[in-house]
């Protein structure tokens, strides 16, 4: 009930926002200054030194074509100049003339207008402008603050902490933003409207998107194919094979984190098929279920976020290439896969948290509440700390083999592998086709041979020698990695239906529901991506990078940039309990701001690419760092019941390794900026850190 108490207060202040007085234009006389659009604006408005100018504004339509008039009060001395004026993020160079200047817009039914002393300076403001059925007065203008542009991803994120629901969350946001975007008109009529432009508007416009609708049939056919590998026995007969290795509690867990890196293609897949089949082993040498929830959860989303091909990379994909196609100053801009695997080096989290395991698992150490948990389980038996109902239930039966199925290693690794395998020829293929333009362009002869297309490849860079990695770059770079990759999972469904009723493990129609129940465990990944990226496109229409980007370029370095994201999205992650959604929120946010600031500051181009990097790799790792500290977060829950573990327990035990690793990545998302060192010291370092840190605050496990 309270929850509904906290939707009430949500409106009533919106309310209160909102009543501001609507400014309607209609006449010189009538116009306000414009120090509620842009403060006073000094000498720089008409290059004339020591004199202040008030800018004011007036709508347009003179025959048909709609636009702002905006002019100055100034003496007969100041009568024309030249200046720069920012209309929504675009610099336009106008003259003014007796004072005055015209921009020429198309308002229509409505339209935001950002005004700005130019679009690389910090005053900015926001206004709606809307005709009205009024002859006397045309034109309604509503002021709004940019502040507000913040508000959609706030409410987002305050809802999802009291709901902890991410679903209803996102959809309030993008309601509260459509609000905005519609001119903030408090009444029955316009909020009605604000809630069907969130599906008819923001929604629709998020899958017509060609790019969008291929990540999305991407994670269905990825769902069914994960779905039918389990089903088959395939997943179970690759652990299977595996689990002879584990003959003391070491091998054990080895074994466990070498399934839990293997299976990096889905992360539930890898939580339930791991948990589930390597509990009766760990329970053989007293492994307590804590330590198993903590290495099956902590070799799932770290392995699916940093592999190249799993459910998560269509979705890192889209959101790099979403927000790096606008940013101002960048001549070219790289491939997604190509910034994606630029950002690798600064992948903190996920790789050190692999390596933590291992650090635990060679030393035998533990501390705090783990170092118990396995001392229990050693000493008593008492593998698990019973102590009454679980926090979460639910059955793991669907991805459990069929009866009688031979569990068969060939019938999962086979998909698996065409998977990995058409992906890299759909993207060297398409990257192909794209590269020959530029060879026509930069001197190639024609010659289609693939030999002769990759000797030639050096004619895409400044450089004659560079070697296989570099090309390999420029092809991925320039590959189309939607179609590779839906090429990949069809490829892998097929396979796995073909081995599924070919080996008469399954009949086609047991198959096919098989398939359709793995597209359904996909549908509520595929909501959360449809609502984010309606969240996406309206922090773009309300200028929220603009805002934060003005907010903090004259108080925030860009080099701290990766540790304050780092720390934002931790705890977005570990309030919403979503990896997914924190990355929706914060990449069409860190993105354009990180690179507005760097330019801000006088950084070149090239100088900015590697803070850009880091911070995209940042958020990444950020929302699984948050994902792991979280006792809402679906992954952590599933840990929990495949590995048959307290849920509490298993919260309680991980939290202190997640911090750990967390606060080292911090320490190198800044100091990797700071000082450049290469990756491969980096990760040394961290690695080294934690070592040393295991070794004086752990306990040996006999």
């Amino acid at each position: 009930m309270k929850h509904i108490y906290y939707l009430i207060l949500f409106l009533f202040l919106s309310t209160v926002v909102s009543a501001q007085t609507d400014t309607t234009l209609t006449n010189i006389d009538t116009i306000p200054p414009i120090d509620t659009i842009i403060p006073t604006v000094e000498e720089e408005i008409l290059d004339i030194e020591s004199v202040t100018e008030q800018f004011y504004v007036n709508i347009l339509n003179n025959d048909g074509q709609e636009g702002l008039e905006i002019y100055t009060t100034c003496s007969s001395a100041l009568l024309n100049g030249k200046t720069t004026i920012g209309v929504n993020g675009e610099d336009k160079e106008v003259v003014f003339k007796d004072c005055r200047t015209e921009v020429p817009i198309e308002i229509g039914d409505g339209k935001l207008v950002l005004l700005s002393k130019g679009s690389q300076y910090s005053d900015y403001r926001l206004m709606h402008i809307s005709p009205q059925a009024d002859k006397a007065n045309p034109y309604r203008v509503k002021y709004i603050p940019l502040w507000l542009s913040i508000l959609p991803p706030l409410v987002a994120i305050i809802l999802a902490l009291l709901f902890k629901e991410v679903i209803i969350s996102l959809f309030i946001g993008i309601w509260s933003g459509a609000f905005i975007v519609n001119g903030m008109r408090f009444d029955p009529l316009s909020m009605v409207l604000s809630l069907f432009d969130v599906v008819e508007t923001y929604i629709i416009g998020a899958l017509s998107d060609g790019g969008h609708l291929s990540v999305l049939i991407f994670s269905l056919m990825i769902g069914g194919m994960v779905a039918i590998i389990s089903r088959n026995g395939g997943m179970a007969g690759v652990v299977k094979q595996l689990s002879k290795y584990a003959k003391t509690p070491r091998s054990t867990e080895l074994v466990t984190w070498f399934l839990g890196v293997a299976i990096f293609f889905d992360d539930y897949a890898n939580t339930l098929i791991v948990g589930n089949t390597m509990r009766p082993v760990t329970d053989k040498f007293k492994i307590s279920r804590e330590k198993l929830a903590y290495i099956v959860d902590s070799t799932a989303a770290p392995v699916a976020a940093i592999a190249f091909i799993t459910t998560w990379i269509g979705v890192e994909l889209g959101y790099i290439k979403d927000n790096m196609q606008n940013l101002a100053g960048l001549e070219s801009v790289p491939g997604a896969y190509s910034v994606f695997l630029s950002s690798l080096q600064y992948s903190f989290y996920p790789i050190l948290t692999l390596g933590f395991i291992l650090i635990l698992i060679f030393t035998r150490r533990d501390y705090g509440a783990m170092y118990k948990a396995e001392v229990r389980a050693r000493t008593t038996g008492e593998v698990s700390k019973k102590r009454g109902e679980e926090t979460y239930e639910g059955d793991m039966e669907d991805l459990a083999p069929v009866k009688n199925a031979p569990l068969n290693w060939y019938n999962a690794v086979i998909p698996v592998a065409a998977v990995i395998l058409v992906t890299i020829v759909g993207l060297v293929a398409t990257g192909l086709d794209t590269s020959l333009a530029s060879l026509v362009n930069g001197g190639y002869t024609g010659d289609s041979s693939l030999g002769s297309i990759w000797a030639n490849l050096h004619l895409l860079s400044d450089s004659e020698s560079i070697d296989f990695f570099e090309r390999l770059g420029i092809l991925i770079g320039n590959a189309d990695s939607y179609v590779a990759l839906i090429w990949a999972s069809l490829s892998g469904l097929i396979l796995g239906i073909l081995l599924t009723v070919g080996g008469k493990i399954m009949k086609i129609d047991d198959t096919m529901n098989t398939m359709l129940a793995g597209f359904k465990t996909m549908f509520p990944a595929l909501m959360i991506l449809a609502l984010a990226w309606s969240l996406g496109t309206l922090t773009e229409e309300l200028n929220t990078a603009t805002f934060l980007t003005s907010t903090l370029q004259d108080s925030l370095p860009p080099e701290w940039m990766p540790a304050v994201i780092f720390i934002l999205a931790g705890t977005i992650a570990f309030s919403t309990g979503s990896s997914w959604s924190t990355m929706a929120i914060l990449y069409p946010i860190a993105i354009p701001a990180t690179w507005a600031i760097c330019m801000a500051n006088g950084y070149e181009p090239d100088a900015a690419l590697p803070i850009l990097y880091n911070v995209i790799a940042t958020v990444l790792a950020a929302s699984v760092f948050g994902d792991h500290c979280s006792p809402i977060s679906d992954t952590t829950i599933l840990s929990s019941l495949a590995s048959d573990c307290n849920h509490i327990d298993h919260v309680r035990t991980q939290l202190p390794y997640a911090l750990t690793v967390g606060t080292v990545s911090i320490i190198l998302s800044y100091t990797s900026i700071v000082y450049s060192l290469p990756a491969i010291a980096n990760f040394a370092i961290g690695l080294v850190v934690l070592f040393l840190f295991i070794r004086i605050f752990g306990k040996v496990i006999d």
